[in-house]
């Protein structure tokens, strides 16, 4: 958060009724003309705003009672069963970091009931708490506090569209002033065309655990 000498910058005022109502509409019509998948999501992560281009990365996913990507990413992110399936190296590049964000979120804002939800949800899957309390310690300590922040990450993506494929994003997080009065933040996948040469070598992607349990987590014994 920017800060000027002697203190916080004053947040600008918060539009109200029909005027925030316009400046949403006319946001969405920018989001929609960008060609990369972008969304618009407030501190739940709860999804207010996606283009097109959004929805055809997930036009594969199955119906979830609470965790379709177009309403909330961080419950697809954790709990939805196709996620693996568009989001590559899920575990180590999409869920771990997931994880970390909304617990400095859950940690900032225990009271709020959105993210109080998220939590009974994880505390209910035997796997994703050992994850929560276990394996994500872990993880941070390995890979350094910041390693949850979102923006300027590069993960992997499993593109429905061929010309795609298997690819990477730069994920751009962007809040313009009036946009984050209003409590959200723009998210961008910038897609990365596979066929150009890396900048880097690349991480070797890791197997698929056989089993259904983050690999942070020790499975359990038989």
């Amino acid at each position: 958060m920017a800060h000027q000498a002697g203190g916080r910058r004053p947040a600008p005022p918060v539009p109200e009724g029909l005027e925030a109502q316009a400046y949403l509409q006319d946001y969405a019509t920018l989001l929609q003309a960008g060609p990369f998948p972008s969304f618009v999501v407030d501190h739940r992560w709860d999804v207010v705003l996606a283009n097109s281009a959004f929805e055809t990365l997930f036009r594969g996913v199955g119906p979830h009672p609470t965790a379709m990507p177009g309403d909330n990413f961080l419950r697809f992110v954790l709990f939805h069963p196709d996620a693996a399936t568009v989001l590559g190296e899920h575990e180590p590049s999409w869920c771990l970091p997931m994880l970390a964000h909304f617990k400095a979120a859950w940690e900032r804002s225990a009271h709020d009931h959105g993210l109080q939800a998220i939590r009974r949800d994880i505390a209910q899957d035997p796997l994703m708490e050992a994850a929560f309390r276990q394996g994500l310690p872990h993880w941070i300590r390995a890979v350094g506090e910041g390693a949850g922040e979102p923006d300027g990450a590069v993960r992997p993506l499993l593109h429905p569209d061929p010309r795609w494929g298997a690819t990477d994003c730069r994920i751009v997080v962007e809040s313009p002033r009036t946009l984050q009065a209003l409590g959200y933040t723009r998210l961008t996948l910038v897609l990365r065309d596979s066929r150009r040469p890396a900048a880097a070598p690349r991480r070797p992607r890791r197997a698929r655990a056989a089993q259904s349990h983050l690999t942070v987590v020790p499975a359990p014994e038989a």
